[in-house]
């Protein structure tokens, strides 16, 4: 894993068509993201963010879905490049949230969990289109998702239509795209398209290997993968797990 400065990846000016930075967090959003990028795109590299999760387990899943997809899925890992990791620590701390504190998590007057980070995702596509830049890799792939989510604002298609728009302008770089295969899916739906793109194998990895849980439990075991079974990242992903088990009896 490359978790030093980014360098430039590729020393030709236009490099092979399908290029694509993933925003890769380690959980089942992601990872089938991930999956849909390498199978769209001739070369695939991830971007990671440390950005003072409550949890450290979530950077560990990150290793381990990579090194699973490229050991196991070849006819994908292979298109698969660097990882990269920012340091964005002092962005987490700008915030309490139940997410990057030990605070209990509870819904505001208005419904929004605590489990929101202001900005986060804007910040998360502002980088990624920094490092994109360097790295020559106009598409952006993040498993931002406004059907099956806790009402985070910056997760909506319209949020990410106005960064791509501000970043084209900002970075001068009208070819830039962020592509969010998940924005309108479920997450049963979800699990149907991760079987799609990699069969039981990569709906394995994604059991075994990615992390959702908010609580940081990676012990407890569930038939759709661990976490504490409580969390609305858990109860979201086991209710997925069971509608699309449910199709496919």
């Amino acid at each position: 894993m490359n978790e030093g400065p980014i360098e430039d990846s590729d020393d030709d000016d236009e490099g092979p068509p399908g290029r694509a930075l993933v925003i890769f967090s380690g959980g089942q959003d992601s990872a089938t993201c991930l999956a849909w990028a390498l199978a769209n795109n001739g070369w695939v590299e991830t971007i990671g963010f440390d950005y003072g999760q409550r949890h450290a387990v979530e950077m560990k899943a990150r290793e381990e879905v990579r090194l699973a997809i490229a050991k196991r899925l070849p006819q994908l890992g292979d298109r698969l490049g660097p990882d990269h990791v920012v340091d964005l620590r002092s962005f987490g701390g700008l915030n309490v949230t139940a997410l990057t504190s030990a605070a209990p998590i509870t819904e505001n007057a208005g419904g929004l969990p605590n489990t929101f980070v202001p900005g986060r995702n804007l910040a998360f596509l502002t980088y990624a289109a920094a490092a994109a830049w360097g790295l020559k890799l106009p598409i952006l792939v993040g498993g931002m998702c406004e059907t099956d989510f806790s009402g985070y604002p910056d997760c909506r298609r319209d949020a990410i239509d106005a960064m791509q728009a501000a970043l084209r302008l900002g970075i001068d770089w009208p070819e830039l795209t962020i592509e969010t295969p998940l924005m309108h899916l479920t997450k049963a739906q979800t699990w149907n398209l991760a079987h799609e793109l990699g069969g039981d194998r990569l709906v394995e990895i994604i059991v075994e290997r990615s992390h959702t849980c908010y609580m940081g439990d990676h012990v407890t075991k569930h038939d759709w993968g661990y976490g504490c079974g409580d969390c609305p990242a858990c109860k979201l992903r086991a209710n997925g797990w069971a509608e699309w088990r449910a199709r496919t009896a």
